[in-house]
C-alpha cells in the first residue's frame, strides 16, 4: 500500500479530509490508523500467498490421478487400457461428488479451530460447503480423499466392473475416508495430535501427509476388494477351478507408462507432503515444508535402491543371473515415498533414508508373500500403500525428532522411542499413539467396507 495514499486515506477518515479545515487528527491517532491500515494489508497479503500456495499444492496432489492412471494403464493388458482409465477418471469424479456433498462435512465440518474444538466421532457441519470460508482448504483435502480412492482401482484392474467403481469411490469418499480424517488430523479427532485438550497418551497420533490416513486407508480397503473379488482368471488357477503349481504372470503391455507414472506421483508428492503445512506464512512454516519436500526425495530414493539391488542379489543367488528388474525398482520407490508421508516434518534426513531402506524390505517380502498367498494386486498397491503406510505410521514412533516436533506440533514431551533411549528414558507414548492409530484404520475399514464389497458381489454388481 503506497504510503501517501494509506496518510490521504486516514486523514480523511479521522476528520480532516486532507483540506486543511481545521479538525486535523492527532499524531497519535494518524500513526495508529496507518498502523491498522498496514496490518490489514499484511494480513490480506499473508491470506493471498496461503490461498495460492494450497490451490497450487492441491493442483500438485490431484495431478498424481495422471500418476496412477498411467501405472494401472501401462500394468494391464492393452485389450483392458481403455476400461483402466475410464475407471480412473470414475474415481476422482465420483470422490469429488462424495467429498463434496457430506465427506468434507464429516471429516471437518465445524472443527477446523483447535480453541474451539470438542471430542466427536464424525464432522456435522459445512454439508455442500455451506458456510465453508476457505474453499481452497476443502480443494486440498478432496485432492487427498481422490488419491485414496484411486489407490483401490490398480488393485482390482482387469476384473472389476464399472459400476463397482463407482459405487465404492462414492462410499469411500463421502463416509468411510472422512471418518479416519475426523479421528486422526480433525482437531476434534479422538486420535488427534492437534486436539486442544487431552490427547490420546499427551501426544496424539502423529501423521503429518497421510501414511495411514490416506495410503493405509486406501490399501486396507484394496485387500478387503482384492480377496472379495478373487484373482484373474488364470492367474492362480486353471479354468477348471485347479490350482496352478506357478502363478502365471500377467506382465503388463507398457513399462514406459509405469515409468512415466512413478515419476507423475514422486513429483505430486512434494505437493502431499510439503502442503500439508497448510499456511506457508505461519511463523517458520516455510522450513517445515523445505525438509518435508527433502525428506520426501530421500525416503523415495532410498526405497527404489534398496529394492532394487536386494531383488537383484535374491535373484542372482537362486538362478545364478544378475538382473535388475526395473518394476521392483519402481514399487519400491513408491513404498519409499509412502513410508515418510506420516513423518516427513519430524523426522530428520538421514532418519528417512533408514525408513526408506526398510519400506524396501518390507515391499519385497510382501508382494511375494501376496502371491505365495493367491492374492492378486494387479499394481501391488497392497504392499506399497498398506504394507508400507503402517509402517510410516509406526516409523514415526521410533524416529521423530524432539526439536522438530516443538516446532510442529508444539510439544516435544512424548517424542521418538530412540530420542526418549537417548533422554535416558523408555517413554512409548508415541509409538503406543501410532500402533493405536493403525489399529483403528484398518478396523475401520474392515467393519464399513468388508460388507460393502460382499454386498455388491452378492448382487453381481462386483466382477
Amino acid at each position: 500500500m503506497p504510503t501517501g495514499n494509506t496518510y490521504q486515506t486516514c486523514m480523511a477518515e479521522l476528520g480532516d479530509g486532507g483540506e486543511g479545515n481545521g479538525t486535523s487528527p492527532s499524531t497519535e491517532e494518524l500513526l495508529l490508523c496507518i498502523s491498522s491500515k498496514y496490518d490489514n494489508a499484511s494480513s490480506s497479503t499473508d491470506n493471498s500467498i496461503d490461498t495460492l500456495f494450497l490451490i497450487y499444492a492441491a493442483s500438485i496432489v490431484f495431478f498424481m490421478q495422471a500418476g496412477f492412471a498411467m501405472i494401472s494403464a501401462g500394468c494391464v493388458r492393452l485389450n483392458n487400457v481403455q476400461n483402466t482409465l475410464l475407471k480412473n477418471l470414475l474415481d476422482a469424479c465420483g470422490a469429488s461428488l462424495g467429498f463434496y456433498s457430506i465427506g468434507y462435512a464429516f471429516a471437518w465440518g465445524g472443527s477446523t479451530d483447535p480453541a474451539t474444538a470438542t471430542t466427536t466421532f464424525i464432522g456435522t457441519q459445512n454439508f455442500f460447503l455451506v458456510g465453508v470460508e476457505d474453499e481452497s482448504f476443502w480443494l486440498f483435502q478432496f485432492a487427498f480423499c481422490a488419491t485414496s480412492a484411486t489407490i483401490v482401482a490398480g488393485a482390482l484392474a482387469e476384473r472389476c466392473q464399472m459400476t463397482a467403481y463407482l459405487a465404492y469411490s462414492l462410499v469411500l469418499a463421502a463416509f468411510v475416508y472422512p471418518v479416519v480424517v475426523h479421528s486422526i488430523w480433525s482437531p476434534s479427532g479422538f486420535l488427534s495430535a492437534t486436539k486442544p485438550e487431552d490427547p490420546l497418551f499427551g501426544v496424539g497420533v502423529v501423521d503429518f501427509a497421510g501414511s495411514s490416513v490416506v495410503h493405509l486407508t486406501g490399501g486396507a480397503t484394496a485387500l478387503i476388494a482384492t480377496l472379495i473379488l478373487g484373482p484373474r482368471t488364470g492367474r492362480f488357477y486353471d479354468l477348471r477351478g485347479k490350482p496352478l503349481e506357478k502363478a502365471k504372470d500377467f506382465p503388463g503391455h507398457s513399462l514406459s507408462l509405469q515409468m512415466l507414472g512413478v515419476f507423475i506421483l514422486w513429483f505430486g508428492w512434494y505437493g502431499f507432503n510439503a502442503g500439508s503445512t497448510i499456511s506457508i506464512t505461519t511463523g517458520e512454516n516455510y522450513l517445515i515444508a523445505s525438509h518435508a519436500a527433502i525428506c520426501t526425495t530421500l525416503g523415495g530414493a532410498a526405497g527404489a535402491i534398496m529394492t532394487l539391488f536386494l531383488h537383484t542379489i535374491v535373484e542372482e543367488r537362486l538362478t545364478g543371473e544378475v538382473k535388475f528388474n526395473l518394476q521392483y525398482a519402481m514399487n519400491g520407490c513408491l513404498s519409499g515415498l509412502v513410508s515418510v508421508t506420516a513423518g516427513c516434518a519430524v523426522i530428520e534426513s538421514w532418519a528417512s533414508v533408514v525408513i526408506g531402506l526398510v519400506s524396501g524390505l518390507l515391499y519385497l517380502v510382501s508382494s511375494k508373500f501376496l502371491v505365495k498367498r493367491r492374492i492378486d494386486d494387479a499394481v501391488d498397491a497392497i504392499p506399497v500403500h498398506m504394507v508400507n503406510g503402517i509402517w510410516g505410521c509406526l516409523s514415526v514412533g521410533f524416529f521423530a525428532e524432539p526439536a522438530l516436533m516443538e516446532h510442529v506440533y508444539g510439544s516435544s514431551e512424548h517424542v521418538g522411542w530412540f530420542y526418549s533411549w537417548g533422554r535416558g528414558s523408555i517413554d512409548g507414548r508415541l509409538l503406543a499413539c501410532q500402533l493405536i492409530g493403525c489399529l483403528f484404520v484398518c478396523g475401520w475399514i474392515t467393519i464399513t467396507m468388508a460388507p460393502f464389497f460382499w454386498f455388491l458381489h452378492y448382487l453381481g454388481y462386483l466382477r
